[in-house]
């Protein structure tokens, strides 16, 4: 990506309730796990300057590229970091970077990832299949979708899609093997389920099915979300943004095992969920879910 070119504009999902819930003040020091083109970064930034800091992780180097185009003039105020979120902890500690007031996960493909084509995020462009937030880990969809088992193949369309026709969809795509682009997926998916009925396109369940499995996004997520409970300061805020229904399970568990042992404070016991007039302005906050949480035990650092 150049950055001669415009930079990609980005719609944040409930960037009001992220704000209220993680209560950035000046000179805080808070982490956004999911920095993606940094639209819940900049609010969060605009609080905490000038003395306060902001680490950005991101997997995907595109996102670390814009993201530091565009919050350029917080110079010193911002550290962008292009790793999994599932290092948080390690990351934290390599910057000297902990406790910190705050901690956002902001979960899903973003806009970016979803509009260029090449990304293989999307079944509605001709792309090669590929899905990888990082291009440097080797496993890519191709991998999975012509070179994996039609047992295991049908394992991760049923576990991490929730499909109802796991087992025919993946003897479909081993009997068209190879497939090479996303359309050609979508349509050998179509000829299973028939065409699209509704708002959702038949091959949706199957394209993120693919797209977790690649970015091991479930088992990510839950090491990083034990691993935020240890990087918060005494009444420390905890804000994560999930977009299905695996997701949510994860964080509600995580959140209430750990409110369990006295270590968390739910804040919001039923999930927030966006208003109807952000769902209109932008359709694909329409599944979004926030969860909030805050920390109830001071940090190793406050301890001593």
């Amino acid at each position: 990506m150049t950055l001669t070119m415009s930079l990609p504009i980005h719609t944040p999902v409930m960037v009001n309730e992220a704000i209220a819930g993680l209560q950035p003040q000046p000179a805080g020091h808070f982490v956004d796990c999911t920095v993606g083109l940094g639209g819940h970064a900049r609010p969060i930034l605009e609080r905490i300057s000038p003395s306060g800091r902001l680490l950005g992780i991101d997997a995907d180097p595109e996102a670390i590229t814009v993201a530091q185009a565009k919050l350029a003039d917080y110079g010193d105020g911002l550290t962008l970091v292009n790793e999994n979120f599932a290092n948080v902890e390690t990351i934290c500690r390599q910057y000297n970077f902990y406790p910190v007031d705050g901690i956002l996960f902001d979960l899903g493909v973003s806009s970016m990832q979803l509009d260029t084509a090449q990304r293989g995020f999307s079944f509605q462009r001709e792309a090669p299949l590929d899905m990888r937030f990082d291009p440097r880990q080797e496993l890519d969809a191709s991998t999975i979708v012509n070179a994996f088992p039609e047992q295991e193949l049908a394992r991760i369309i049923k576990e991490y899609g929730e499909e109802r026709h796991p087992r025919r969809i993946a003897k479909h795509i081993v009997r068209n093997r190879p497939i090479t682009s996303t359309l050609r997926l979508a349509q050998v998916v179509e000829q299973v389920l028939g065409s699209k009925h509704g708002r959702i396109h038949p091959a949706t369940k199957t394209f993120m099915a693919l797209r977790i499995a690649v970015n091991r996004e479930l088992d990510n997520l839950k090491l990083a979300l034990e691993q935020a409970v240890n990087l918060l300061c005494f009444h420390g805020r905890l804000v994560v943004i999930s977009y299905h229904s695996l997701e949510d399970r994860i964080v509600k568990e995580v959140m209430r095992s750990e409110a369990g042992n006295c270590t968390l404070e739910l804040i919001s016991r039923k999930v927030i969920r966006p208003t109807s007039l952000e769902i209109e302005s932008n359709p694909r906050s329409r599944s979004a879910k926030m969860r909030i949480a805050e920390c109830l035990k001071p940090s190793e650092k406050e301890r001593r």
